[in-house]
């Protein structure tokens, strides 16, 4: 488990395929800041982008791990399959405390940036949901993009999903990958576990007397 606040931002150094068919996946070398391996161990959960990964290497002399991504993962994520920054969040342990919100690692499905664009003193940033995750978007409720817990400012129903609106402060923008979005960019959802939950409720008829 995850609580979507990031706790380093690192890059994807390099890209290795697995195998020579599109069945094949990919090891990915990732660099971390200074010190940032130094509480990791073989088998250790980190979140990239908001996609739950394991640690398969790590050099604490270097600040690089690795981790092996299935074809199937890269099909279904955005951001993984080339270098540039990426977000990173180690696993939730017992005594940490629960600054964003429950996060799984399990991304739901990709959402389109649509508008990403100074706004005062902060960002906004809107993002296109398809249609079978819009039922799980509200207004001031929690998404994950790319790995960040947020919240949601405005929600606009579209015909084939619909748009939501999340305004970053600079410290956000400053500290996650978030700041290299762009009109277009591809993003990770995740969407709200409790959300998840009660429309798989709404969605299961009762069981006849």
């Amino acid at each position: 488990m995850f609580t979507g606040i990031i706790t380093g931002m690192g890059r994807i150094a390099a890209v290795q395929s697995l195998g020579d068919t599109p069945a094949h996946g990919k090891r990915l070398v990732i660099e971390t800041p200074a010190g940032y391996l130094d509480d990791v161990g073989l088998g250790d959960s980190i979140a990239l982008n908001g996609a739950c990964m394991t640690v398969t290497t790590f050099d604490k002399s270097t600040h690089t791990f690795t981790v092996d991504i299935s074809a199937e993962s890269l099909d279904k994520t955005s951001g993984l399959a080339q270098t540039g920054p990426i977000n990173l969040e180690k696993a939730l342990q017992a005594h940490d405390r629960l600054g964003g919100h429950l996060v799984s690692g399990h991304v739901d499905g990709l959402g389109r940036v649509t508008h990403f664009a100074p706004l005062g003193e902060s960002w906004e940033l809107r993002i296109h949901a398809p249609a079978e995750l819009a039922r799980y978007v509200a207004y001031k409720g929690s998404i994950t993009v790319n790995g960040v817990s947020l919240t949601v400012n405005q929600v606009r129903d579209q015909a084939d999903g619909c748009e939501l609106s999340i305004n970053l402060i600079p410290h956000t923008v400053e500290n996650t990958a978030l700041g290299v979005l762009a009109a277009d960019s591809l993003v990770n959802l995740e969407i709200d576990l409790i959300a998840r939950y009660v429309g798989r409720m709404m969605d299961r008829p009762a069981p006849s007397a």
